[in-house]
């Protein structure tokens, strides 16, 4: 029988009339002849409250235990489920991680997948169960603990079990009912797409849109899973929510296929530092050490053998930065007169398959953020993108103005 994997997010397994809801999808989709492997995440607040109860007992905490606390809220999903399955005379039974076994790295609270054994599954499937009711973001170290995958985690072991039963789709249902060309909250004129290409929905998740977790996307594309994000809370048919899927199968786009922001970010500045071969490794290599995720950068010109080097983070991150560039400092790995943080600064992002091959978008970005008086603080392209940091209250008339200059809310 071909096999469905369908992963409901927090907001969608909330309550137990939620959970029943979604189990009723699930056996309409076993009716029509699927097996299902169902993914959960933890009832909505539940992780952030088993978080809490952690820093409380433990602020310095040991990992590995961290996970086993944190895990256990989607075991508690898992079982509801396939209870409520059961009750509607649907064979089903819950796994957690470590039961599949999910096999991971041992990099507690953000462990990558290595490898899914599909047999225990499939033995189960061959003895008449219909659904098995996976727990979400969590998996087994090569040491038998519990591990865990990092915020968002249950759309990667979505994914994950799509590629590894080679899985007709894997339907995202979540509390949005698709992709949408940016925020709907910042401006009503946002339309939901049809079909986005892995590679624009995987730059839109990197630049901040919350849909779905980066690296879930990034293995679609790896495998090309075939992503559905849908509403829990709607009436979906066949041709509901938003295909995630190779450019390929896709006829025709806008040049821009949606506008992304990260509303908390930092700008930070190393003012005249020593311009010589291997500066940049001596500047970011304590900073990746001490786990700051440096985004945007620029180098300015070098005048006497001395420069500025200006990079991006998230503006949590800036204390972490700041005390690894005071240590490299201290230990004469990097001379530098001033470390200058800007905590008041935004990214706005423009992403489209379409950018390969028509000329013009850099300039028609910058016109529009020009015509609204916003002044542009960095900037950074890739193939498909162009990002630019902004002063944070100006945030979402540039989203706003992006939005309308390209036209989104037209299909193409």
């Amino acid at each position: 029988m071909p096999i469905l994997v369908m992963k409901f997010g927090g907001t969608s397994v909330a309550t137990p009339d939620r959970i029943r809801r979604a189990a009723k999808r699930v056996g309409r989709e076993v009716a029509a002849g699927y097996e299902v492997i169902v993914i959960v995440s933890a009832m909505a607040g539940e992780t952030n409250k088993l978080v809490g109860l952690v820093d409380d007992v433990a602020p310095l905490y040991d990992a590995r235990e961290y996970d086993a606390v944190v895990s256990s809220g989607e075991n508690v999903t898992a079982g509801l489920m396939a209870l409520t399955l059961q009750e509607m005379e649907v064979p089903a039974r819950s796994w957690q991680g470590w039961q599949v076994p999910l096999r991971t790295t041992s990099a507690h609270g953000a462990a990558r997948i290595e490898e899914i054994p599909t047999g225990n599954i499939a033995a189960k499937f061959a003895e008449g169960m219909k659904v098995a009711v996976v727990a979400g973001f969590q998996g087994v170290s090569p040491e038998g603990r519990i591990t865990t995958l990092g915020r968002g985690g249950s759309d990667t072991t979505a994914v994950a079990f799509a590629a590894a039963f080679g899985a007709e789709r894997c339907d995202i249902y979540t509390d949005v009912d698709g992709v949408y060309t940016t925020d709907p909250r910042i401006t009503d004129k946002a339309r939901k797409l049809e079909k986005i290409a892995f590679e624009e929905m995987l730059e839109l998740a990197s630049l901040g849109a919350k849909v779905l977790q980066t690296r879930s996307v990034e293995l679609a594309m790896r495998y090309k899973v075939r992503l559905r994000v849908l509403s829990s809370f709607e009436d979906n048919d066949e041709n509901a929510g938003t295909l995630v899927c190779a450019e390929e199968d896709i006829m025709e786009s806008n040049v821009v296929a949606g506008v992304a922001y990260s509303r908390d970010e930092a700008k930070m500045t190393l003012v005249s530092v020593a311009d010589r071969p291997g500066i940049a490794a001596a500047i970011f290599t304590p900073l990746s050490e001490a786990g700051v995720n440096v985004d945007m950068i620029v180098q300015n010109i070098s005048e006497d053998g001395r420069t500025d080097m200006t990079f991006s983070c998230p503006v949590d991150q800036v204390a972490r930065a700041e005390k690894a560039m005071v240590e490299a400092k201290a230990k004469g790995e990097i001379n530098f007169h001033d470390l200058v943080a800007d905590t008041d600064v935004s990214k706005v992002s423009v992403v489209g398959i379409g950018m390969r091959s028509h000329a013009g978008v850099a300039a028609q970005m910058f016109r529009a953020l020009r015509d609204e008086g916003i002044n542009i603080r960095v900037i950074t392209t890739s193939e498909i993108k162009i990002s630019v940091l902004i002063d944070r209250k100006y945030m979402e008339l540039a989203v706003q103005a992006l939005h309308d200059s390209f036209g989104l809310e037209r299909a193409a």
